[in-house]
């Protein structure tokens, strides 16, 4: 099974993917990892990327979750996962569920200015929330909460 856990840049993606994949004793992935550095090196800068610039990074994250439920890894992936067109990239078989850590643009932008050593700033933010298409099916969670209560909510959640 993979858990893909979404959201803009700063949700907590990571920090609750590797709690909760430490917690269930499966692998953690960060979408992040996975991007060109010509990507990053954008990002970096201050440039958005746009969808010609992730398709291939979204082809790779294809492939490894294809790779994943293959060998049925128990996998628990963060990504941005924006777009519908993404998540449908990615989302390729019943055994993937999807997290989303839903949080106001202020929250979010206030955690993205206290963070450092990451290559997406919070002058990339308000491109996030713009290409922000919320999901649907899907489990949602608050992302003002604390870390430990939100890990506590999803594995509730997930049964």
């Amino acid at each position: 099974m993979i858990i893909l856990i979404m959201g803009v840049s700063g949700s907590g993606k990571t920090t609750i993917g590797k709690l909760l994949a430490e917690l269930l004793n499966w692998e953690f992935r960060d979408a992040d990892n996975f991007h060109k550095l010509a990507n990053i090196e954008k990002m970096q800068l201050g440039i958005a990327l746009n969808d010609g610039d992730r398709i291939s990074w979204l082809e790779d994250l294809q492939t490894a979750i294809k790779n994943w439920l293959q060998e049925n890894k128990n996998v628990v992936l963060a990504c941005s996962a924006l777009k519908t067109s993404y998540r449908q990239l990615l989302i390729i078989d019943s055994r993937i569920q999807l997290v989303y850590l839903k949080g106001s643009f202020d929250v979010i932008e206030n955690r993205l200015k206290a963070r450092k050593n990451h290559f997406m700033t919070e002058k990339l933010l308000k491109s996030q929330f713009n290409d922000l298409e919320e999901p649907d099916n899907c489990i949602c969670v608050d992302v003002s909460q604390a870390p430990e209560v939100i890990v506590e909510k999803i594995k509730k959640a997930l049964g």
